[in-house]
């Protein structure tokens, strides 16, 4: 049977990669080509479709409505077809580790602290695979799995990493903009600041969303004037990089871009989790690989050198 209608799988690529960093430039250089073969490869894609995928500005990329779930599913179907091949040219080596996180994970806080271990441990290669879903995880599939939840699933040992604070956070240049239209920055409420374009996850997993963190907070939720949904936190903290809105910041995940100014918390409120990010291991010991000890140890060094540098912050709640 012929498989149809079917784009052409170069355009899904670029558009992949230019839908995850919501940007044409980043794309072509993840890809080594340039922005202009990525302008092409999309707007070849959108032919096909018949159907705009990216809404273009001057300022800002930002995906349609057709854009956002379209990517959800290119970017599953490339990860199966990742992983399939993966398995075909062996990456099962005993100096190989496999390791299954989410894409917020992943891109904001693994990839940015890897390069250190492939320093330490240069004859390891290091397979990641991203996906936003604990379901159907299964311990054949990975060495190590680093994941967000309150309740870790069965049959799988779960060592606790870190617990997370949950605060709002957007970039400079959007709360700067936001103090200056209507009113004045030293007159201005909490509620005025967060009821201005709110940025919400779309997720069926354990991430904290605007109404709860605003029940928890013990604050009246603020009905925004302008609402943005993404249905992956990768995303979500571009957007909020790009100045489009306010976020809720995980601090493991965005302390690296609070630290270098990029973003900042408009106010001083955050909640404790009683979620969890966990190191997910497969209970077979005859699995264990030589590397997954060496990776083991590394992540938790890493992991108690996050939780080192704590500045002290306003705690309004639980959650």
């Amino acid at each position: 049977m012929k498989i149809k209608p079917l784009p052409p799988l170069n355009s899904l690529v670029a558009f992949e990669s230019a839908a995850r960093h919501l940007s044409f430039t980043q794309a072509a250089l993840e890809l080594s080509v340039t922005q202009g073969a990525v302008s092409r490869q999309i707007r070849h894609l959108e032919e096909y479709l018949g159907r705009s995928l990216f809404v273009r500005d001057k300022r800002q990329l930002s995906l349609t409505q057709t854009g956002a779930e379209y990517y959800d599913s290119v970017q599953q179907s490339l990860l199966l077809i990742s992983s399939a091949t993966g398995a075909i040219v062996q990456w099962q080596g005993n100096q190989q580790l496999t390791v299954v996180t989410s894409n917020a994970m992943a891109s904001l806080w693994l990839l940015p602290r890897l390069p250190e271990f492939q320093d330490l441990h240069p004859d390891i290669d290091v397979r990641i695979l991203a996906t936003d879903s604990l379901l159907g995880l299964r311990s054949s599939e990975f060495d190590v799995a680093l994941f967000y939840c309150r309740t870790p699933p069965a049959g799988l040992v779960a060592t606790p990493l870190f617990s997370e604070k949950v605060f709002p956070v957007c970039s400079p240049a959007f709360l700067e903009r936001n103090r200056t239209s209507g009113a004045e920055a030293e007159g201005q409420s909490t509620e005025d600041i967060l009821g201005t374009t709110q940025l919400w996850l779309d997720s069926g997993e354990d991430w904290l969303n605007w109404s709860q963190w605003f029940s928890a907070a013990g604050i009246a939720p603020q009905e925004p004037r302008r609402r943005l949904n993404l249905n992956n936190y990768a995303m979500l903290v571009q957007a909020a990089l790009n100045g489009q809105g306010i976020a809720l910041g995980w601090e493991q995940l965005v302390a690296d871009y609070l630290q270098s100014g990029l973003l900042v918390r408009p106010v001083a409120m955050e909640l404790n989790t009683t979620a969890r990010f966990y190191m997910l291991e497969p209970q077979e010991p005859m699995r264990r690989k030589p590397g997954v000890e060496q990776f083991r140890h590394w992540l938790l060094q890493c992991v108690g050198e996050c939780e080192a540098i704590e500045a002290p912050t306003e705690t309004s709640g639980n959650w």
